[in-house]
């Protein structure tokens, strides 16, 4: 697992050389770091990269709840860190990270990505091609009105 053990704040450096949006975000991309499988997509701000490193496991800010989100705080799915790699541009982070559970999706899939464009006959369309693994709705606390992806994806 990666952390980092030196005191880092929100002035350090490194922090500048990300381009960070319009709304002081990220894209972030989870990717599993042994099969390369690409899990879901994200945002982090700074605080959010900073309790990442701290911690060992990813960070997210939730856009729709406007607060750092713990991938896994409810579901126990967390991803804990292997590497972060920053691309060329500057404004795409890539996480490598260790699953817990296999299950990145807040729909109990292994990852967010379970729809592909098939081209029929009858046109595109969007065709799932991964089975869920785990029934989420027992899982999540959901207060009235809200949907899995409100209660932990934070917009993912």
């Amino acid at each position: 697992m990666f952390t980092v053990d030196t005191a880092i704040t929100e002035a350090s450096a490194f922090l500048d050389e990300i381009r960070w949006n319009h709304d002081g975000l990220v894209n972030v991309v989870a990717q599993d770091a042994e099969s390369r499988e690409i899990l879901m997509q994200a945002w982090m701000n700074r605080e959010a990269l900073l309790e990442t490193l701290r911690r060992g496991e990813v960070v997210y800010w939730s856009r729709s709840r406007q607060k750092l989100w713990h991938k896994g705080e409810e579901s126990g799915h967390v991803q804990k860190l292997h590497a972060l790699r920053l691309d060329c541009d500057g404004d795409v982070i890539v996480a490598d990270v260790e699953q817990v559970g296999g299950i990145a999706c807040h729909t109990g899939r292994a990852n967010c990505f379970f729809r592909t464009l098939a081209v029929t006959g009858a046109g595109p369309e969007w065709v799932t091609n991964s089975a869920v693994l785990k029934d989420m709705s027992q899982v999540y606390s959901q207060p009235q009105g809200t949907s899995h992806r409100d209660s932990e994806t934070g917009d993912s």
